[in-house]
């Protein structure tokens, strides 16, 4: 038997490994279902428990996988979200190398929209990257993108979740002004990290903190040209300065709709090419079955729902 929460969350086994904390496939036994659930030590979650108590409710969105319920004890903290099988946008790279470029607009439209719904809540990420951008495991189906990993989320009319002399947010998708010390937090800084992560897509290669976005795409070996109204809408998001950059999603979004690249009249093959998003969670570990733990293993808490999110009593 695994560990448990609170008398609700078991865990089941590890599903990956963060800088803050471990992602574990869990029980919840008030529910009856798996979950996922990144247990944190209680100093690094004392600002996303801010986030999960005030923000979780506001980001009901397609595109945006919230936090859904948490638990704390001794130590520790966990949040529990749904689990989502298709692994990343960084598991696709690693496995295919440079995306189909209509490919790419559909995945990139996905997440400004899920930046729209946020930024329109007053929130500003501060580390979308492709690490941060789900799947799901739709295989040779129209593709599905979750913006997750809220932990150094901000609002940018509040003070600052985070505190400290130094920069948030991961190298090589950080704008340039996030760099400076004081620096506030600012929908923008988000574009630009989306920009980025097209950039890899698009290429196939992690840039560095000192990338533009513009040389990267200019020089990327190729077996085909970039169409250009994509790589004008990508390299306008990322442009290091921020008063030249995109000034808001619904723009990028707008310019990106006029590449025509992922319109209805285009056959799903033909935005696919030979990308296919498999199932990257692995089978379940002796003593679970997918309704479940095994006779004699665990035990079941009754009782109906609660209300999410809300603290694990």
């Amino acid at each position: 038997m695994g560990d448990v929460f609170a008398g609700r969350y078991e865990l089941v086994d590890p599903l990956g490994e963060g800088g803050v904390g471990t992602v574990w496939r869990a029980w919840d036994h008030r529910r009856q279902t798996y979950c996922a659930a990144k247990v944190l030590r209680q100093v690094d979650a004392t600002s996303l428990l801010r986030f999960i108590r005030e923000q979780s409710l506001r980001l009901d969105h397609p595109h945006v996988l919230a936090p859904t319920g948490w638990a704390g004890e001794d130590d520790k903290v966990l949040f529990t979200m749904p689990i989502i099988r298709g692994g990343s946008v960084s598991t696709l790279v690693g496995d295919f190398g440079p995306l189909p470029p209509r490919l790419v607009a559909l995945l990139l439209d996905q997440l400004l929209a899920a930046l729209e719904a946020i930024h329109s809540e007053g929130l500003v990420h501060r580390d979308v990257k492709p690490a941060n951008l789900l799947l799901d495991a739709t295989g040779r189906d129209r593709p599905q993108l979750w913006l997750g990993d809220f932990g150094i989320a901000a609002g940018i009319d509040e003070p600052r979740l985070t505190q400290g002399p130094y920069a948030l947010g991961t190298p090589g998708y950080l704008a340039p002004e996030c760099l400076r010390l004081g620096w506030d937090p600012d929908p923008r800084a988000d574009l630009y990290s989306a920009g980025m992560c097209a950039v890899e897509m698009l290429i196939g290669l992690r840039p560095d903190q000192d990338t533009e976005a513009a040389e990267a795409l200019a020089g990327a070996d190729l077996p085909y040209p970039l169409p250009p109204r994509l790589v004008d809408a990508v390299t306008r998001m990322a442009a290091p300065s921020i008063t030249a950059r995109t000034q808001d999603a619904t723009t990028a979004r707008q310019a990106l709709a006029e590449s025509e690249l992922f319109t209805d009249r285009v056959p799903l093959e033909g935005i696919l090419g030979e990308v296919e998003v498999f199932d990257q969670v692995p089978e379940l570990p002796p003593g679970w079955t997918p309704r479940g733990p095994v006779d004699g293993h665990g035990a079941a808490v009754p009782g109906p729902p609660p209300s999410e999110p809300e603290p694990a009593q």
